[in-house]
């Protein structure tokens, strides 16, 4: 009798985390792990790639380093549908792949709320690719200046303020000052504005602490403009509404960080979705299939105490890849599955290397040196959650003196 297969499909927080915790379960299935890229990366710091001050290696490693190929099959290959009711998915390279069991963690993909222009004249952060291409896009323009007098070469903008864009912010107004002395560029000239819709900054956050956020980045020459929404992105222009007439600025950069929504992949199977997210049942499983478990990006976990989904972080995909890789372990034990629970241990955010702020488990609020401590100290317990010790040796976050 063959053994049962399980199919886990994305290498993210989520799916890697699945593979790495069922491995360990010594469960009588075969695990198999598919992904488009042979790297894992870590996704809450594209924004330090797409910026120039860190490269892609520094938050990348290589999947089959982490996890066990004696139980974990890897496969290299992109996912174009899942078809559920035939139990099998579909590749692009290798064709179908049947399941007994599966657990879609397929991640996210730019939302651009059908804003016209934003695929063709905006540069959004969603991937190794798109952050690398962003950062060279970046860095052409700066040095261009030299030439140009173009003061649009200088200039910048980053469409929305969420998390992305603020530790985006961060990044850039830390670096552009040290590129100003090596592309010779006069930084009184540089001109970094961040459009928002939402009538607030840093809404997870107390009032006093997004203040210091906002503060901090506007010291450092950000503009903010709030409650305008963008209407259309043309070539070198974002079209935006503030007190109901449209108004325009210009910029050879322009950054879309306006939001996420989960794989394309979901829709086109045919679940049940919402921007990407499947609501699913309290142990992660998808409500009339019982064989499949949705977790990730691609998943929409609802917060009882706050009546709305929990937002989608590193923090929850983990502990979900934990919860999934329990009760498929429970479900080939022909035990019943268990409950997915959740207790954030808080949030923060960087604003460049040496300052972060956020608010940590027990409600305690962190900021400055210290919030950026904080923060490293996140994406170290991240490398080892999905990583080994190794993967935290050698991209750990140690420089705190920097």
């Amino acid at each position: 009798m063959s053994r049962p297969r399980v199919v886990i499909l994305g290498a993210g927080y989520a799916g890697l985390k699945t593979a790495k915790e069922l491995s360990k379960k010594n469960v009588e299935a075969d695990i198999v792990l598919v992904n488009k890229n042979d790297y894992h990366y870590e996704s809450t710091q594209l924004h330090e790639v797409a910026a120039g001050t860190e490269p892609a290696s520094k938050i990348t490693f290589n999947i089959v380093d982490v996890i066990d190929t004696k139980k974990v099959e890897f496969i290299k290959d992109t996912v174009i549908k899942v078809e559920k009711d035939d139990k099998k998915v579909l590749l692009e390279n290798n064709g179908e792949l049947s399941y007994d069991y599966l657990v879609m963690a397929l991640g996210f993909e730019s939302e651009t709320f059908g804003i016209p222009g934003v695929d063709e004249f905006s540069l959004p952060l969603v991937n190794i690719k798109t952050a690398e291409a962003a950062q060279a896009h970046l860095d052409k323009m700066l040095s261009n200046y030299q030439q140009s007098k173009n003061e649009l070469d200088l200039s910048i903008v980053v469409c929305g303020a969420g998390f992305t864009s603020i530790e985006y912010l961060g990044e850039i107004t830390n670096r552009i000052p040290k590129l100003a002395k090596t592309m010779n560029f006069p930084m009184d000239k540089v001109k970094i504005t961040c459009i928002e819709a939402m009538p607030t900054l840093l809404p997870m956050f107390s009032e006093k602490l997004g203040q210091f956020g906002i503060d901090v980045l506007k010291k450092r020459g950000v503009t903010f403009k709030v409650g305008t929404p963008i209407k259309e992105i043309k070539e070198n222009t974002v079209v935006y509404e503030e007190n109901g007439e449209l108004k325009e600025v210009h910029a050879h950069t322009i950054i879309w960080t306006t939001g996420v929504k989960g794989s394309h992949v979901v829709g086109e199977s045919g679940f049940a979705e919402r921007r990407g997210r499947v609501m699913v049942e309290k142990d992660l499983r998808v409500e009339g299939y019982s064989d499949i478990f949705m977790i990730g990006d691609v998943s929409a976990v609802m917060d009882e105490e706050s009546g709305r989904p929990f937002p989608t972080t590193a923090q929850i995909a983990i502990k979900q890849g934990e919860a999934a890789a329990n009760n498929l372990a429970r479900l080939l034990n022909n035990q019943p599955t268990e409950a997915f629970t959740f207790k954030s241990l808080g949030t923060v955010a960087s604003i460049g290397n040496n300052v972060g702020m956020g608010q940590i488990l027990g409600g305690k609020e962190v900021k400055g040196y210290m919030g950026s401590i904080v923060k490293k100290s996140i994406i170290n317990k991240s490398l080892l959650d999905v990583g080994t010790a190794g993967t935290l040796l050698k991209k750990g976050r140690f420089d705190y003196y920097h």
